[in-house]
């Protein structure tokens, strides 16, 4: 579980295959092997850690499911550990399970946003929103997209104020709202 509050800037290092290296400071301070870390939204597992870096082996189903394949070396990403039960929420519950990747339509202060059809479902105007791994507010909810307001703060110590029209991000959705959709849908005899 994470905030979706970044911890760190960091940056791709390099793969050998599904072997992801990435450079850090902060977040592997106190990391030992088998902790997770938020890369860019997608929940990591800590397999290798050196001077500055760490490493994680990412399956084809990531690869397939968000941008981390998009990554070249020396691109930034954001990181975050996961949450201490000892630590405040600052964002809102984040998994690290990314949903889907969205479009950039409009880079910030002002970033919009285009998902996939299956998640807009889940935005409601002032709801909460996964990009990258970034715990954000979502606004102007409509034709399949979505806009946040970006602080410059934000745009400072995040990726996203890199962004691109034409980029792609890796989106999660509330995951609150996943399961009052699950509890209100008709029991239709598959409990799967």
């Amino acid at each position: 579980m994470f905030t979706g509050l970044i911890e760190e800037l960091g940056s791709f290092v390099a793969n050998e295959g599904d072997r992801y290296r990435f450079a850090a400071e902060q977040v592997i301070e106190g990391t030992e092997i088998d902790d997770s870390i938020s890369v860019n939204g997608c929940c990591l597992t800590v397999v290798a850690l050196g001077d500055s870096w760490w490493e994680a082996d990412v399956v084809a189903e990531t690869i397939e499911r968000t941008a981390l394949g998009n990554l070249r070396p020396g691109d930034p990403v954001n990181l975050e550990r996961a949450v201490r039960y000892s630590d405040r929420l600052g964002g809102h519950m984040v998994q690290g399970h990314v949903d889907g990747m969205g479009t950039v339509l409009t880079p910030g202060p002002d970033l919009r946003i285009c998902i996939p059809e299956n998640l807009s479902r889940y935005l409601v105007e002032k709801g909460s929103i996964t990009v990258d791994g970034v715990s954000l507010t979502c606004f102007d909810v409509r034709d399949g997209a979505f806009a946040v307001a970006l602080i410059p703060h934000t745009l400072e110590v995040t990726t996203l104020g890199s962004y691109v029209e034409g980029d792609n991000v890796n989106i999660e959705v509330d995951v609150i709202a996943k399961y009052v959709e699950r509890l209100l849908v008709v029991d239709n005899g598959d409990n799967s």
